[in-house]
């Protein structure tokens, strides 16, 4: 389902609009009433009140937002409440999106079958044998090749075809569809795209199959033979409805958790360093498929960490082939911190490996190496300045202006003063020009024909033609829109939610809380996130709950309607409650709790000042009394609820950030 429906759903349909479809409403000041439909009653006591996009029955204590209402109305789950609301709204997700999940699923059915003859080609075959003793060589374990479901493509036409249309029922156009064949050039029939290749399966972050990458195996016997000699030493599945290389990273399903754990994600080249990494235990290793980082790619990355490692070529141009644009990154970092996306990368590192030797051959060789090489990898404004000044010849004048031309408008970008006069020190150091001269050039105007931030597109810089804009990674289909999704609820349950996701500890506390005030968060989608949670514990306690809160396995759990708002309250921008003492986070969770009590107080005073309204016009004298005096209590709690809240804050203020 589309990012943000329900958001949009909220915005073009009014709580008002809805519920007087069913229920005939009638203005009372600031609020409309009328016969509650889920209860039997003579005098009103069901309001809407427009202000809060919120319904609620003061008689059987139910309420809600719109989608609340047509889930009891009808007798619907959150996913069917939303799909039917987005129909009346006009927003198409419900048969086409339908179709779709199910051919995808049909898709990657077939592919998972190829994979799974590949692999029993590669470990229980003759023909596979040549491949497997290659592999082994590569120094990769049996294990590895299992856990892996590494395989063998033979050298054969049509083998692949022939075994999956008798054995899988699997059609030409659906083998076609996932790039598995390619057509015949008399156009009849088709042929097996991958042949005498080893098979490396390619999967999204949530394990599904949608792609493969083959690779030849060194020409060094005379079993080591190809289909063709001419073909390239690589080859990935062409673009499908499943697979997009410039948006997959290689082992992304099994680097996610790692990636989140460290703080960090280690981005290498090709298959078998990231395979290699992967079976020495350096789990937080993923790969980009052979070409330069897309923003997409970043855009997947940063759903997880925000801080990379690069170990592989970089260039700061990003002129060669397959090679990182160093600059860029530098530019990408400085524009995500500029602007409220959610997507947020602060840190882009190199590591600097031996001359020569390629990230599977240090970790195989050497391990620990490999670990120092990532532990100390260089700050990519510190590799730039390194690049630029062996770059340049900064022993003549025309060298010094070069390197520190092209190093300027970086230098421009970083906000931090302490930061950047660190790396005018370095620079200077590495030049020969003195501190006070790079502070006058970077003072100087912007010459004519570059960006406002001082871009020229020359000496690597990128300019404005730069792929690493922030747009660029925003728009990124892996990329979440915070400021979309997190409309769905309110500010207070935004605060809560994030609270929740981020120190599980609090989750069940807060429910009972609820429970105890009678109470439920006020928008649908901040419910079904909080059951989700729950749930999570109880799936990991079994039928006596209580068990532990697992991320991974909540999200991945999560339907399609809650994932991306899950995601968006965990990027939300903000300081990490874990690092707060305890005391701190139970004072912040209060705090959102008072909130949204004080604001279930206020509705009811919304309520009881229509009846008010509406006892002087029938002149009742004895019920105004009584409401006056039910108005003068509320407004005591109210006040009482505030001093509360002003309490836990300065509490909270004495505590500091211990």
């Amino acid at each position: 389902m589309a990012a943000g429906v329900a958001a949009e759903v909220k915005n073009k349909l009014s709580v008002l609009e809805v519920v007087s479809e069913a229920v005939t409403l009638k203005k009372a000041g600031t609020i409309y009433k009328g016969l509650c439909p889920f209860h039997g009653e003579k005098t009103p006591s069901f309001v809407v009140t427009p202000a809060r996009d919120s319904w609620h029955c003061f008689g059987c204590g139910e309420g809600g937002d719109i989608f609340s209402f047509v889930m009891k109305r009808e007798g619907l789950t959150f996913p069917e409440a939303l799909k039917r609301l987005a129909a009346k709204a006009g927003i198409e997700i419900d048969e086409r999106t339908t179709r779709e999940d199910a051919r995808k699923a049909r898709l990657r059915e077939v592919l998972e079958q190829a994979i799974a003859f590949y692999h029993v080609v590669l470990t229980q075959s003759k023909v596979g044998a040549p491949a497997l003793e290659y592999l082994h060589r590569r120094g990769f374990t049996d294990e590895t090749i299992e856990k892996f479901q590494l395989g063998w493509a033979p050298d054969g036409w049509d083998q692949m075809i022939k075994m999956l249309q008798s054995r899988r029922n699997a059609t030409l156009s659906e083998l076609a569809e996932v790039g598995l064949t390619s057509q015949r050039s008399s156009g009849r029939g088709a042929y097996d795209k991958f042949r005498s290749r080893v098979i490396f399966p390619i999967r999204d972050a949530a394990g599904n199959a949608v792609g493969i990458g083959g690779r030849v195996l060194p020409a060094t016997g005379p079993t080591a033979t190809v289909a063709d000699p001419g073909a390239p030493k690589y080859l990935n599945s062409p673009a499908t409805g499943l697979f997009d290389k410039s948006r997959t990273l290689y082992l992304i399903e099994r680097a996610r958790n790692e990636m989140r754990r460290r703080e960090e994600a280690v981005l290498v080249e090709g298959y078998t360093d990231a395979l290699m990494a992967h079976q020495a235990g350096f789990e937080n290793v993923v790969a980009s498929l052979g070409t330069a980082l897309t923003p997409a790619q970043v855009a997947v990355i940063a759903r997880y960490t925000n801080r990379i490692v690069l170990a592989y070529d970089v260039d700061p141009a990003g002129q060669h082939a397959g090679s990182i644009g160093g600059t860029e990154l530098f530019h990408l970092i400085g524009a995500l911190a500029a602007e409220e996306t959610g997507v947020e990368i602060t840190r882009v590192q190199v590591a600097r490996l031996p001359e020569g030797k390629d990230p599977d051959e240090v970790i195989r060789e050497s391990p620990d190496l490999w670990r120092e090489a990532i532990r100390t990898a260089q700050p990519i404004m510190e590799f730039l300045i390194d690049y630029y000044a062996t770059a340049f010849p900064t022993r003549t004048p025309e060298g010094r202006r070069h390197a520190v031309g092209a190093l300027i408008p970086l230098l421009r970008e970083i906000r931090d003063p302490v930061v950047r006069d660190s790396y005018l020190q370095a620079l200077a150091r590495r030049t020969g020009v003195e501190e006070r001269v790079l502070l006058e050039a970077m003072r100087a105007p912007v010459p004519a024909g570059s960006g406002t931030d001082g871009r020229s597109g020359r000496g690597g810089s990128v300019g404005g033609s730069s792929r690493f804009t922030a747009d660029a990674v925003i728009s990124a289909p892996d990329s979440i829109d915070t400021r979309v999704e997190l409309k769905a609820v309110s500010l207070d349950e935004r605060k809560l939610l994030r609270l929740l996701l981020l120190v599980p500890e609090q989750q069940e506390r807060v429910v009972e809380t609820l429970r105890a005030q009678g109470a439920q968060l006020p928008s649908t989608p901040a419910r079904e996130l909080l059951a989700a949670m729950l749930a999570d514990r109880e799936r990991d306690g079994e039928a006596g709950g209580g068990g532990r809160f697992e991320r991974m396995r909540f999200l991945d759990a999560l339907p399609a309607e809650l994932h991306g708002l899950a995601i968006a309250l965990y990027a939300e921008r903000g300081p990490d409650p874990n690092e707060l003492s305890g005391n701190r986070v139970r004072i912040g969770v209060d705090q959102c709790l008072l909130a949204l009590e004080a604001d279930r107080l206020k509705a009811q005073i919304d309520y009881v000042h229509a009846e008010i309204i509406e006892a002087e016009a029938a002149g009742d004298t004895e019920a105004k009394a009584r409401l006056l005096e039910t108005n003068r209590t509320l407004y005591e709690a109210l006040k009482s609820l505030g001093r509360r809240r002003q309490d836990s804050s300065l509490l909270a203020s004495a505590g500091g950030h211990r």
